[in-house]
């Protein structure tokens, strides 16, 4: 049996939230997770609505108990949201939540005759390596150059251009990497556990950071540890999470956003609602993941890139393969993703310098590209045993263990957004342009590169300091 790597992550971010019963959305296609037993609605006459009819719902019609509904404290944040508790959430398993899709159609018919959405899960947002990761970091020599390389645009704090990274924080000694020098922010909580091995995905923050100081050296980067270490937040907190991110140090310029969900719908995210509309009355510019499902459903907050609204204040990027030639197997695609990047095996910063750090792998590779791509893609190259797969399915069944000294090289859609934030950036000082909007139209229009991803042709941004990697065939070295 392959590893099943989406219900090895339903594990992984279950065992983070051990006090929030999780599920997988209706289905494993559907590609989310969600709290168990809850249900999000509008402060207010909404949720006082939304409540009321569930009720009844169920008391009539569902052959449910309606008493177990019950409105939990409103939030007492920017976000405007109630979570309304509509089940037992100790009742059935992990693989669906009957209570929870029973609440949702009772309030169908009252949606429609409001002309809007009332009702939605809580999901789990997380970051994009995460709940189906593109793969796990790899070791690479110390004297293996970054890639994207350090562009030649000095840093001038007078002139940097303020880039905020939502994600994880950043690792202890980031500035024993030269691309880091300048990055402030939050640390990482946890970095390692009792052994002393690097906990899962450490590193994403700063990895990230890296990769947007090397496109673009003239930049102000604080990395924000909003996710915590492990990378996942409920979505009745993650509207709130962001308006502090942006409170600490006011909008930014720019804001690279490695972290999202798909939900099954095409309106957005309940939970984000708030932040998305003020982001949409400020300057900033939110680049965000298309996330690594392989999937075309819409991965919120990139999505919103195609939301009537929102095109000027959201840009999604998906990722290309080593080459930039086509899209990687794992990226996310579709007319909501606005641009790709190169995002598989690049090399950027995990640690500093100061000593060797062990790291256990979560995931074992498969034998062929997950999602039929005929490539040496990173599903199956090169080959890790994994703790959470499942014993039987690795020839040896005991996990890989590798030591970091400094760089990595890792692949996702959480690593081509910051290649494209930070292109936006270095236009923004090439051309001495203060507004992030619009230089990324002027980036866009001024861009002719071209990549196919499922047969579409689809512009490609490609950072002048990338080296492409020739692709393989499965067996065969470059």
């Amino acid at each position: 049996m392959a590893p099943q790597r989406f219900r090895e992550q339903f594990q992984q971010i279950q065992r983070s939230m051990p006090d929030v019963p999780l599920v997988i959305g209706p289905d494993e296609s559907a590609g989310f997770f969600y709290e168990k037993g809850v249900i999000l609605a509008r402060d207010g006459d909404e949720a006082r609505l939304v409540e009321d009819t569930v009720r009844e719902h169920f008391t009539a019609f569902a052959g449910l108990t309606g008493d177990q509904v019950r409105r939990e404290s409103p939030a007492t944040n920017r976000t405007g949201i109630t979570r309304i508790r509509v089940a037992d959430p100790g009742q059935g398993d992990g693989t669906g939540d009957p209570a929870v899709g029973q609440a949702l159609r009772s309030l169908t018919a009252v949606e429609g005759r409001a002309g809007r959405r009332l009702v939605g899960r809580n999901h789990v947002v997380h970051i994009a390596v995460n709940a189906c990761p593109g793969d796990e970091p790899v070791p690479v020599p110390r004297a293996e150059p970054a890639n994207p390389g350090q562009a030649g645009t000095p840093y001038d704090p007078e002139t940097a251009v303020g880039v905020l990274v939502v994600d994880t924080g950043l690792v202890h000694d980031h500035r024993g990497s030269p691309l880091l020098a300048h990055a402030g922010g939050d640390l990482q909580i946890q970095e390692c556990d009792e052994d002393g091995i690097l906990q899962p995905y450490v590193g994403h923050g700063t990895f990230i950071a890296g990769v947007l100081a090397a496109v673009a050296p003239n930049t102000d980067v604080v990395v924000r540890n909003t996710l915590n270490d492990a990378g996942a937040v409920l979505e009745s907190e993650f509207g709130e999470k962001l308006f502090e991110a942006v409170d600490r140090g006011g909008w930014p310029d720019l804001i690279s956003l490695s972290a999202g969900t798909a939900n099954g719908r095409t309106d957005g995210l309940l939970g984000l609602a708030a932040f998305m509309e003020e982001l949409r009355e400020q300057r900033t510019l939110l680049v965000a993941a298309a996330g690594n499902n392989a999937a075309d459903l819409p991965f919120w907050p990139a999505a919103y890139a195609d939301l009537p609204g929102y095109q000027d204040s959201v840009l999604s990027v998906g990722a290309l393969r080593s080459d930039g030639e086509s899209g990687a197997c794992f990226s996310n695609h579709g007319p909501w993703v606005k641009v790709y990047a190169p995002g598989e095996r690049l090399t950027s910063a995990l640690t500093g310098f100061r000593s060797p750090v062990p790291y256990v792998y979560q995931h074992s590779t498969y034998d062929d590209c997950r999602y039929g791509f005929p490539y040496a893609c990173t599903c199956a190259h090169p080959r890790h045993t994994g703790v959470l797969s499942e014993p039987g399915e690795t020839a040896t069944g005991k996990p890989d263990q590798v030591m970091f000294e400094g760089h990595a090289q890792w692949s996702g859609t959480s690593f081509a957004t910051p290649a494209v934030a930070g292109l936006v950036a270095a236009h923004m000082t090439a051309h001495r342009e203060t507004d992030p909007r619009a230089a990324r139209k002027q980036l866009l229009a001024a861009n002719t590169a071209q990549a196919v991803v499922r047969g579409e042709r689809v512009p490609a941004l490609l950072p002048p300091t990338w080296r492409p990697v020739p692709v393989t065939r499965p067996g065969r070295r470059s």
